[in-house]
């Protein structure tokens, strides 16, 4: 199907094109209407073109999936989205106001402003906790004030939602978020922990009150690794009028150990609040860096950032029980397609709560740059994304049940036992792959996979019309 021109005066859906509010480093922002709707919208397009980052498409997949479930004053409330098919977007509320990146000129601001925005930005945190969602990507970017006050949180591409599969964790090893708000857990790779969201509230309250973020904003994952061992310079050394109550909620928020800070944002809004009430500690009183030696000593204590990695390893293992469908696009007939089929509805028999991935390489080039749009103009990835999940379509899966992804890699057995193994995938199920002379000579995927993979492996080989008639499929068990 032919993918609309997304240009003013055109439409999709019954939506009307309008002016174009923003292009970002992943989407395009429209303004929209419809006959039907009066309240201002907004559609978000990621974007598609050549050379973008697969990321992009896997958080906006997040987005479709957390969005229509969140609800309430606090984030945009969700109109309808588009398949990935024809044309993805997300339509939403158009949120009058601005992000608290108009004020980021005006810093740094007064104690008692930094406490109010910081108290309302502590509600709309924790309503969406109170919704299932970890929101992982706090800034002043993706924060909105309406003119009445109220915050609304926005861009849910990298959140988390704790009833739902995460395909970001699932399809990329290294950390995705803002890098001088992550919080020491995320960048282990935990993803499931509402207390990453309080971090990043410490330390958006830390930059508006002194201008200067805690951590600098570090480029690379050895950068980002400092916040783990080298605590912030309090902010009473970079302002000495700073409040007392003011700095202990700040340091409070940016324990290194997710145990150590507030449970959650509510009470982080309650104190921001209720000044007089909080109970201060040798946090409050700090003026001066930790020494050169409480640095070093922090550096090699390895007990807190064992645990850290500790939880991140169980994080990965936390979901549902997954079965990794490894499906090839380019060679799949029809009678290998219902084959693999019938072998995920039994195993579904057996075992009703496991989720399922339906998993497929894009093959890299060892000597050449890879185009990411083919011959047509079509994002190759998202053609396989589509691919996949019409192979899936007559299962009848619900959404939380099912789950797709494209890796892209040189090696297709590799990537397969790399996604396998870091999601503690239970078993694997995968065609063989038809008859060929460089199968004879360079092996098959399958069997690279059956021989060096960390669980069950189930190759599917279905056999030829018999008599005219079909028989059911022949199975192996590695």
């Amino acid at each position: 199907m032919a993918k609309p021109r997304l240009i003013p005066g055109s439409t999709i859906d019954g939506f009307l094109i309008g002016e174009k509010l923003h292009t970002g480093g992943m989407a395009i922002l429209w303004k929209v209407t419809r006959p039907d709707i009066t309240m201002p919208l907004v559609m978000k397009v990621p974007l598609l073109f050549e050379g973008e980052d697969p990321s992009a498409i896997v958080s906006f997949e997040m987005e479709q999936m957390i969005l229509p479930r969140l609800s309430g004053r606090h984030v945009p409330q969700f109109i309808a989205a588009g398949d990935f098919t024809v044309q993805p977007y997300i339509v939403m509320e158009y949120v009058q106001g601005q992000t608290l990146l108009k004020r980021l000129n005006d810093l740094p601001l007064g104690y008692e402003e930094v406490a109010s925005i910081a108290a309302r930005v502590a509600a709309a945190i924790d309503d969406i906790h109170r919704q299932n969602v970890i929101h992982l990507d706090i800034k002043p970017s993706n924060i909105l004030v309406r003119p009445n006050g109220e915050v609304v949180l926005i861009d849910f591409g990298l959140a988390h939602h704790t009833q739902l599969p995460d395909l970001m964790d699932e399809e990329f090893r290294l950390p995705y978020g803002t890098a001088p708000y992550m919080a020491p857990e995320q960048i282990l790779g935990t993803r499931r922990d509402p207390r990453s969201d309080i971090f990043a509230l410490g330390v958006l309250i830390y930059f508006l009150s002194t201008g200067v973020r805690p951590f600098g904003d570090p480029q690379s994952l050895k950068g980002l690794k400092k916040r783990l061992w080298k605590a912030p310079v309090p902010p009473r050394k970079l302002r000495p009028d700073f409040p007392l109550w003011l700095q202990e909620i700040v340091l409070h928020c940016l324990e290194v150990d997710p145990a150590a800070r507030y449970p959650t944002a509510a009470q982080v809004g309650f104190d921001l609040q209720n000044p007089d009430q909080i109970e201060l500690t040798a946090r409050a009183e700090r003026t001066e860096s930790p020494s050169f030696w409480e640095a070093v000593k922090g550096k090699f204590n390895q007990n807190t950032i064992d645990r850290l990695q500790r939880n991140a390893m169980s994080d990965q293992s936390a979901g549902a029980p997954i079965i990794m469908i490894a499906i090839d696009l380019t060679e799949s007939s029809d009678t290998l397609s219902q084959a693999l089929r019938i072998n995920v509805e039994r195993l579904l028999t057996t075992a009703p709560q496991a989720r399922i991935s339906c998993v497929n390489v894009l093959k890299q080039s060892r000597l050449t740059i890879d185009r990411t749009l083919d011959e047509s103009g079509h994002n190759k990835h998202v053609n396989r994304l589509v691919g996949l999940k019409h192979w899936a379509e007559p299962l009848r899966l619900p959404e939380h049940k099912m789950t797709y992804h494209v890796l892209e890699a040189i090696d297709p057995a590799e990537a397969l036992l790399d996604y396998a193994r870091s999601n503690h995938v239970d078993h694997i199920v995968m065609g063989a792959r038809a008859h060929s002379v460089q199968r004879k000579f360079l092996g098959s995927v399958s069997a690279a996979v059956a021989s060096r993979a960390p669980c069950t492996v189930t190759v599917v080989r279905p056999r030829t019309l018999i008599a005219g008639r079909n028989s059911a499929p022949k199975c192996d068990r590695e």
